[in-house]
């Protein structure tokens, strides 16, 4: 199996290599369309007729292991192909203006690298556990490290890749020792063993083990260091496939172990309240920091953490519904918690992409040096618009359906009396968690897109090529469709809640469709009230003329760009609240109180996460002192070095002696 895969990927990537720079995209395009439609192929039978068993074999390491895809898997697949065609179409205008900077060999390892990780991630989800599991996963972390590093010619993107990629290994660390533990107590690696393995031993060290070894892929507070950094360095299209799809392998990695502990209710109740904490702190940290950031592309990361913790509110809602004796409820937050999967690389694929085409025009993401470019980048405004509105969970875009599934088994919580604190936390954490992301996109979109240009880049930028906005038309399609038609969109997700969890799925689809047809309804009934006042609006104007002038400006009478809400402005007073948690790093100085008539300033401030020291900065220091103190033994002299080695040898040869060695 190993063979014939790496075989066939060698061959794609021999192929790249060899295209003309400008085909380039197309062979990868081609290598991750086949890839997907087999994956979706796949999917379906999968959904249609049950697990499918692709290969069994023996592993180096971990005895029996088979590639299997099953309802879970499926999704998981159909996730990755949307946003791996997505993203590999619109790379291609992206891509396109690095032709000139960069050689031949350097795209084609740009392409090789995306083919390799869309395949990595699809088989990662395949893989029953053990040895495959692990060499997929480590082949996806190689793999979004060079894509990482597309523009390695910059200090912090090579300060970003390298901290990306310990902080993976030591997760990776975390997975290896947790399958080992596995593998000596039931003798199989598999997920299907960890049953086994929770009846036989206490549970509750291995599910901590591997949770963290998840939890670093998936940016859970605290291991989230390595996302705000990753994201701003990456290609957009790189930094959607991540944020969008590989952070969710460690969600699937999360419901694999849930899933394994569904018949232990004890077990269960206790697992579901740390992954409740864990999801509202990490959402409120990830939704708080977002509204901080004056940086696209650092703002959308910190979003991605927000949505990680939503994801895990409804996962961890689940279980301790399930605990308490009520399908009902446990259902809703599984249901709730697989449809946001789905729904967050969606809209945060639109989101990157967006953000793309304004770095392409404008070389910046700093939202402090844009404004107005609604005018100029019209199709780009309204795309980003829906996707802002679908992750503030407005309706009618796919967000607001999967919020409510949770909010939804949280209220029958609190109704019905099953563990009411619990759901009375998650109902509290998931509104604030709701109102700040309405905070942070709306300083997000008024910021870059509306009011009046703040330097000349965005007068003199437009609108980026069809092929891109074709690209960002597939996510935007299933955005519309999930919000308009929700009653067809829980179908398949409460098949996999009901492979998940055992419950009968009949129970979620006879308590959500009367709520689901009728949000459906609302839905119509709005866009329709919509488009019936625009029309009016349109046929009463073009019986007048209409004049324009300047917006009223509060009694200023030179009005000019400075007088309009930064981002640093917009949400001043939540930074007020939200001090504790960041280090700021300031360029320039600000306005003094007293400075009646102020001079020029540059004043420019980027909010610096302190869990970046905690778990970042001081392996780094650790490394930095390392190599000073090799450093000190280039002498130049070869003497020196002679002696170096005869003290190695000496030190062998003692070791040796004593029995060590």
């Amino acid at each position: 199996m190993y063979f014939y895969t790496l075989l066939l990927a060698v061959c794609v990537i021999v192929a790249i290599f060899l295209t003309p720079l400008r085909h380039k995209v197309w062979v990868a395009t081609g290598a991750v369309a086949l890839s997907a439609i087999g994956a979706i192929t796949l999917a379906i039978m999968a959904f249609a007729n049950g697990p499918v068993t692709l290969a069994e074999f023996h592993s180096p390491l971990f005895g029996n292991e088979t590639i299997v895809v099953d309802k879970l898997t499926s999704l998981f697949l159909v996730i990755i192909s949307v946003a791996s065609i997505t993203t590999t179409i619109y790379s291609k205008g992206y891509v396109g203006g690095y032709f000139n900077r960069f050689s031949p060999a350097h795209i084609s390892l740009h392409y090789s690298s995306l083919v390799v990780l869309v395949v990595s991630m699809m088989m990662v989800v395949m893989s029953s556990g053990g040895f495959s599991f692990l060499f997929w996963w480590e082949l996806m972390t190689i793999a979004s490290f060079l894509l990482i590093l597309f523009e390695a010619d910059r200090q912090d993107v090579r300060r970003a890749a390298i901290n990306y990629l310990v902080m993976m290994h030591i997760g990776f660390i975390f997975l290896v020792i947790g399958f080992v533990l596995l593998y000596n107590v039931t003798g199989s690696a598999n997920f299907s063993a960890i049953v086994d393995y929770f009846k036989m031993e206490a549970p509750l060290p291995l599910f901590v083990i591997l949770f963290i070894g998840f939890g670093m892929k998936a940016g859970l507070f605290p291991m989230h260091v390595w996302l705000p950094e990753a994201h701003p360095a990456a290609p957009s299209h790189v930094s959607a496939i991540m944020s969008g799809v590989m952070i969710k392998t460690g969600v699937y990695g999360i419901m694999r172990l849930m899933q394994s502990i569904d018949q232990n209710t004890e077990l269960l109740f206790d697992i579901g309240l740390i992954v409740l904490l864990s999801g509202i702190i990490t959402g409120l940290w990830g939704v708080i920091l977002a509204a901080m950031q004056n940086d696209i592309k650092r703002l959308l990361a910190y979003s991605s953490i927000e949505n990680i913790g939503v994801i895990l509110i409804g996962l961890g809602i689940a279980a301790v519904g399930h605990a308490a004796g009520s399908d009902l409820i446990g259902m809703c937050g599984l249901c709730g918690a697989l449809l946001h999967t789905v729904n967050h690389s969606l809209f945060k694929t639109m989101l990157f992409l967006s953000a793309g085409n304004i770095y392409s025009r404008l070389h910046t993401t700093t939202m402090n040096q844009m404004g107005g470019l609604a005018k100029y980048m019209p199709v780009t405004a309204i795309l980003m618009l829906m996707a802002t509105m679908a992750i503030c969970a407005l309706p009618p875009f796919n967000g607001f359906v999967s919020e409510l599934l949770i909010y939804i088994g949280m209220f029958n919580g609190v109704s019905d009396g099953h563990e009411v604190l619990y759901s009375v936390a998650g109902i509290i954490a998931l509104s604030l968690i709701g109102g700040i992301a309405v905070l942070a996109f709306t300083k997000l979109y008024g910021v870059v897109f509306l009011g009046s240009p703040r330097s000349h880049h965005v007068a003199e930028s437009s609108e980026v090529d069809n092929i891109r906005i074709g690209a960002m038309a597939i996510p935007a399609m299933f955005i519309l469709f999930i919000g308009l038609f929700p009653q067809f969109a829980i179908r398949p997700i409460t098949m996999v809640a009901e492979a998940i969890s055992g419950a009968d799925k009949a129970i979620a689809i006879n308590h959500f469709a009367p709520t689901l047809e009728a949000l459906s309804g609302v839905c119509w009934v709005l866009i329709s009230i919509v488009l019936l006042l625009f029309a009016l609006k349109h046929r009463l104007q073009s019986q007048r003329t209409i004049a324009q002038g300047p917006t009223w400006g509060c009694g200023f009478t030179a009005p000019n760009i400075r007088m309009q809400y930064t981002g640093e402005s917009f949400s001043e007073g939540l930074e007020n609240i939200g001090k504790p948690l960041i280090k700021d790093k300031v360029d320039g100085r600000a306005v003094d109180k007293g400075e009646i008539f102020p001079s020029p300033h540059n004043y420019q401030v980027e909010h610096k996460d302190k869990m970046d020291s905690l778990f970042s900065l001081w392996w780094m220091k650790v490394m930095h002192r390392i190599n000073e103190w090799v450093m000190r033994l280039r002498t130049g002299r070869v003497n020196n070095y002679i002696t170096f080695a005869l003290v190695f040898f000496i030190v062998v040869l003692i070791l040796t002696i004593v029995g060590i060695l």
